[in-house]
């Protein structure tokens, strides 16, 4: 069987083929990237190794080269993990959000129709949700309706839809994942983590939004990844599937334990003007992957975060 994953030279993508090779032993993968700012090759350096593995260099919104690669390679299985990711650069340029993240998944939709492929999955996000009150205990779950807030969730949640819509108008097989938060190597930075290690290696103060409070489920990338082998090889045809850990925090609590284990104090900590309609609350329920694959985020967060904590300081260091 051969796998096509698209912005796989990122940072989930490219945990996701790292685990796809070493769990499907005999599988081909075929890694489709732009290489834009986030895409790194470093990040295929092991899956590099393998012979079963292939990378082609180019954008997805680019329909005579997706015809050039699907004709070459013949994918069983399309996972689209490629997208604009960032909310802050989409609040300041949004075309180029709505050009990958939606008219991009139209073109790999449109490719996958015509050459048979037997499953397409989106990789999208639980931001398309909207947010919810800090005070609440409700979580999202596949049945909320979709209320983005951003650009960034807007074009994703249009993309989720066009996905579903070929479901039920052309009865291709696919199926969507929407996630929390993730943490781990190889993130860029200049989402929370990575970013808040990186000024305070350089002797920078930690910037957070507002007054910190704005809460998030984290999940450690391999346990999204899991999920989303688990939802290829189960998951039932124009189903959504959330993927969460149960483990809110917030941005706050996220710089308090960093700051702890690198050394530093609450005077690193910055906080700066809030970000354009800045979402509050992110929490999904994974209750259905649960009952239907038996799904659990497995990695302990408190245990994880120092070790992910000084991957980046010494990347940083160096």
């Amino acid at each position: 069987m051969t796998v096509l994953v698209t912005g796989g030279a990122g940072f989930i993508g490219s945990h996701f083929i790292d685990m796809h090779l070493e769990r499907c032993s005999e599988d081909k993968v075929v890694c489709l990237d732009k290489l834009t700012y986030a895409g790194d090759m470093d990040n295929l350096s092991e899956a590099a190794k393998s012979p079963r593995f292939r990378f082609v260099k180019g954008d997805i919104c680019d329909r005579e080269l997706l015809q050039r690669v699907f004709r070459e390679y013949r994918p069983d299985i399309v996972v689209n993990f490629a997208a604009e990711s960032h909310v802050d650069r989409s609040i300041a340029s949004p075309q180029v959000f709505l050009e990958t993240n939606y008219m991009g998944t139209a073109a790999l939709l449109d490719a996958s129709l015509e050459f048979g492929v037997k499953r397409f999955h989106q990789i999208s996000t639980d931001e398309v949700y909207g947010d919810l009150p800090l005070e609440s205990s409700e979580k999202f779950n596949e049945e909320t309706p979709a209320a983005p807030h951003s650009p960034y969730s807007a074009s994703k949640a249009a993309a989720d839809m066009l996905v579903l819509a070929y479901h039920r108008t052309y009865g291709l097989n696919v199926t969507v994942s929407r996630c929390s938060n993730n943490y781990g190597e190889r993130q860029f930075p200049e989402k929370l983590i990575p970013l808040a290690v990186k000024k305070a290696v350089n002797g920078e103060k930690i910037p957070l939004y507002g007054d910190g409070r704005n809460v998030r489920d984290w999940i450690y990338v391999k346990d999204h990844c899991k999920a989303v082998e688990m939802i290829l090889d189960n998951g039932r045809a124009g189903e959504i599937y959330n993927i969460g850990a149960d483990n809110e925090l917030s941005n706050l609590a996220i710089a308090g334990k960093l700051i702890e284990t690198l050394g530093k104090s609450t005077a690193d900590i910055e906080f700066v003007p809030d970000r354009k309609g800045h979402d509050r609350r992110y929490a999904v329920s994974s209750e259905k992957l649960r009952r239907e694959m038996n799904f659990k985020a497995e990695t302990d967060f408190e245990k994880k975060f120092p070790e992910i904590v000084k991957w980046f300081e010494k990347k940083y260091k160096s």
